[in-house]
């Protein structure tokens, strides 16, 4: 699989990211400043779900004033890494995320890995 050079491109009707799970999170909680882990759990609904998540439509329904830790460019600093890794970094949180939500074998998934042209 070619990992270099792909460019991150977020898929319409997914949202693994949107499942916030703070039991399946844990280390992307820790990376968050005080702030924004009240912010975090203040969104995450019974179900584990962002309260903000429109389940029914698969889309966030806030998604132009969502909390910067939901913004993929901000996941570099977030989490230290270096700008320039931001396509690969957000490439591999993806996957993971679809694979938990999803499955490993999901529409889902094929759909992320075909918009990296893979």
């Amino acid at each position: 699989m070619k990992k270099h050079n792909q460019k991150w491109n977020c898929i319409n009707y997914c949202g693994s990211c949107c499942k916030l799970a703070p039991e399946e999170r844990i280390e992307a909680i820790a990376a968050l400043t005080e702030e924004d882990r009240q912010e975090y759990f203040n969104l995450v609904a019974s179900d584990g779900w962002c309260k903000n998540y429109d389940k029914h439509l698969r889309k966030c329904k806030i998604y132009d004033r969502r909390p910067n830790f939901c913004k993929v460019d901000n996941l570099t600093e977030i989490f230290g890494y270096k700008k320039k890794d931001k396509d690969n970094i957000a490439i591999n949180f993806c996957r993971q995320n679809i694979r938990s939500v999803h499955g490993g074998r999901s529409k889902v998934l094929k759909r992320f890995n075909r918009s990296l042209g893979i």
